[in-house]
């Protein structure tokens, strides 16, 4: 197998829903990406064998093959494919794992791995509105139960025994720590600046600072009366898209470019679809296995905050240590726009181990319908 390495990892700001980003096309949104990925590296779009785009909700803006459309929005050659990728909330990070294993296998040498998602545009669950999508088989299998993430995410608080405190603690770390990296310009690298036609958002709009435990307890639980799942402890509703350059180290050496990381393994597993996301527990073991490594030997941790259960329970089930999980913030106080969320993460995650010099990092995320990602990448020497 060759060595494949990830060469260069930029990302557009994350929008607010009805933000700064909801007047742009999704397929614009990518065009922005892919345009500042080439500019970046320098290399001549047409090398590019293949563009693999994870999105979630493929209907009216993000119908017909998103991800080929967003290429020719580039203005890249019409000769380059591209293809759409739909793994739940971890459709970008199944991108890249996609085109990891074509340049891996030798079927291909440069690819490009991202998503997008405007749910501004296209709200959450406007794929499913009009249909039926578990099917009578599916739903009697579990007792017609109506497959809901936030009653998973109330599931695994009372499972793990998590209570409303923990959980908003964990909440305005995200905010403390995020506000810290955009102070500190851990982000300024990896931004594209989006020009709107009404402006031009450089920085991501979901940061509230100041949030407390104390200002969260105000907010109403959302999925049980006395529940303790509610806005301000689940990821925020968001648009954005983040491209990444995958090829082989001779390659790279080739085209004049210095890697970032190199991948180390990949894994996907599925879980209980009812709790739905206790997935990364089952990832994480897996591709630790067959990265050959300890959960002591990783530097820096990305799991998704979908809800503030879900790492929460990942930290009790692995014991990886809480100061090395989502250390720039994560999706409760930046966003979560669905299928561009795994390769925002990703680029986030390797501009920090190469600014501060870490070794191993690990990424995963909880999807719908109990399944997960997990992916471990080296720091390129």
């Amino acid at each position: 197998m060759r060595e494949v390495v990830i060469a260069e990892a930029v990302r557009t700001p994350v929008g607010k829903r009805n933000g700064g980003l909801a007047g742009v096309h999704p397929a614009d949104l990518s065009a922005v990406v892919l345009t500042a990925l080439a500019e970046r590296t320098g290399i001549d779009p047409v090398i590019v064998d293949d563009v693999v785009w994870g999105c979630v909700s493929q209907v009216g803006d993000q119908s017909s093959n998103v991800g080929r459309y967003s290429v020719l929005a580039a203005g890249w050659p019409e000769s380059i494919p591209g293809t759409t990728v739909n793994r739940a909330c971890g459709s970008s990070q199944q991108a890249l794992d996609f085109a990891v294993q074509a340049v891996m296998s030798g079927q291909q040498d440069v690819v490009v791995a991202g998503g997008v998602e405007s749910m501004s545009r296209v709200p959450l669950g406007a794929a499913k509105a009009d249909g039926k999508p578990y099917g009578p088989r599916a739903l009697a299998r579990y007792d017609n139960f109506q497959f809901n993430q936030g009653i998973g995410a109330e599931m695994i608080a009372e499972k793990w025994g998590l209570s409303r405190t923990r959980l908003d603690e964990l909440s305005a770390q995200s905010h403390e720590w995020a506000a810290a990296a955009v102070d500190g310009g851990a982000f300024d690298a990896q931004i594209v600046p989006v020009d709107t036609g009404d402006g031009t958002v450089a920085r991501d709009e979901g940061l509230r600072r100041g949030t407390t435990v104390e200002k969260l307890a105000g907010l109403k639980p959302v999925f049980k009366e006395d529940g303790v799942i509610h806005a301000g402890n689940s990821s925020q509703i968001a648009d954005g898209a983040a491209a990444l350059l995958v090829t082989t180290a001779e390659k790279a050496r080739e085209l004049g470019l210095k890697p970032i990381v190199r991948y180390r393994a990949g894994a996907v597993a599925g879980s209980d679809p009812v709790l739905m996301l206790t997935g990364p527990i089952p990832a994480t073991e897996k591709v630790l296995r067959k990265a050959c490594l300890g959960i002591g030997d990783i530097g820096v941790f990305e799991v998704n905050e979908a809800f503030a259960s879900v790492p929460l329970a990942w930290l009790a089930e692995t014991g990886a240590d809480p100061a090395l999980m989502n250390p720039l913030g994560g999706a409760i106080s930046l966003g979560h726009p669905l299928g561009g969320s795994g390769a925002i993460l990703m680029t986030r995650m390797i501009h920090h181990m190469r600014d501060n010099g870490i070794r191993y990092g690990l990424q995963t995320m909880c999807e719908g319908g109990g399944t997960a990602n997990a992916t471990i990448v080296e720091l390129a020497g």
